[in-house]
């Protein structure tokens, strides 16, 4: 069977990463891309790389135009996407590559997005521990997913064996991330501009302010066993002059008469059978160049004794794994497909 898709926001870094996934899918056939005010214009004048879909025109994003396909991604602005939800009602698959699906508190939302806050659908992150399972039994036959927030999901997938095995404390968590531009869109904004990025690093949202927080949260609560225990982070993202990639160094400490035995173990019984989480031999750490344009999460784990805590370094390529890899991937889940379908583990180097 070929499935029939639309992409919106196809102009966009999210909507094109998904498309060029996508354009190697042998179960799809993209129908329709739609933009916002590049409507009307060829794909191929806003996503030059993608040669293979010269043809297509982007269209107005209105409920019409994207209904009628057997799966639709929104990859559109947070608080964008929601609008579109009764519409699609009939649409078999709907992923929606922002935020407006990701949450389950009211309360959260508007803390950290305000405006209407819409139901949460099934979470786009397949490898990620629930329970005593994982995130992917969850995506079986799914019919409305939310992919996840880059920054989020490559934390949450960083900590959430040492919660779920109850080896670290997860109520002093503290995660430093050097993180590319495109992880913000394709909208211009002036602090983002090459002048102002090349030769520095740049924090922001220092303080608790980032948006991803409640999202990583809300996944980790979902992994732990003993739910009593409070979760608290302390996240501070800083933008680095690379176009891609999320490279999160994140520690906890270790919980009372865990061994190193069972810390390492913990992160070993969670991804060694992955394909696309891969925790790298002791002593080895991860770069940012080793997952540009994959599908993976490579992971260094470090057990700091003199500090008491436990260290978690991965990488990601935000717009792959952090992103429309992880859409791509929860759609072969949810239709019964090869997990891997059109999906790499190798990097582009150098």
């Amino acid at each position: 069977m070929t499935y029939s898709v639309a992409v919106s926001g196809a102009s966009g870094y999210a909507g094109g990463e998904i498309l060029r996934i996508l354009a190697a899918h042998p179960d799809v056939e993209i129908r329709t891309v739609t933009a916002h005010s590049n409507a009307g214009q060829k794909l191929i004048e806003h996503q030059p790389h993608l040669r293979s879909l010269a043809h297509l025109t982007l269209q107005e994003t209105t409920p019409e135009v994207l209904s009628g396909h057997d799966i639709v991604f929104l990859a559109l602005p947070h608080g964008q996407s929601g609008q579109y939800t009764d519409a699609l009602a009939d649409t078999p698959l709907v992923i929606d590559a922002g935020a407006d699906h990701r949450l389950e508190s009211t309360t959260e939302w508007e803390k950290f997005y305000g405006g209407d806050h819409h139901h949460p659908w099934t979470y786009g992150v397949p490898e990620l521990l629930v329970g005593g399972g994982t995130q992917r039994e969850l995506l079986r036959g799914a019919t409305r997913i939310a992919a996840p927030g880059c920054n989020a999901s490559t934390v949450s997938l960083s900590l959430a064996p040492g919660v779920s095995a109850g080896v670290i404390d997860p109520s002093d968590i503290v995660t430093v991330l050097a993180v590319g531009p495109s992880g913000a869109g394709k909208s211009l904004k002036p602090h983002l501009l090459g002048s102002e990025i090349l030769g520095t690093a740049n924090p922001y949202a220092v303080g608790g302010g980032h948006r991803h927080i409640p999202e990583i949260r809300q996944a980790l609560a979902a992994a732990m066993s003993e739910t009593a225990v409070p979760i608290r982070i302390s996240f501070t993202p800083v933008i680095v002059p690379m176009a891609r990639g999320i490279l999160a160094t994140s520690t906890a400490p270790i919980a009372a008469g865990a061994t190193d035995d069972d810390i390492r173990a913990a992160w070993e019984r969670a991804y060694g059978d992955e394909t696309f989480v891969q925790l790298l031999p002791a002593g080895h750490f991860p770069r940012t160049a080793d997952v540009l344009g994959a599908n993976t999460a490579l992971m260094g784990l470090a057990i700091d004794r003199d500090a008491n805590r436990v260290v978690v370094v991965t990488a990601v390529d935000n717009l792959v794994k952090g992103t429309a890899g992880a859409a791509v991937q929860s759609m072969n889940i949810a239709l019964g497909l090869p997990e891997g379908r059109a999906l790499t583990v190798n990097g582009v180097a150098p």
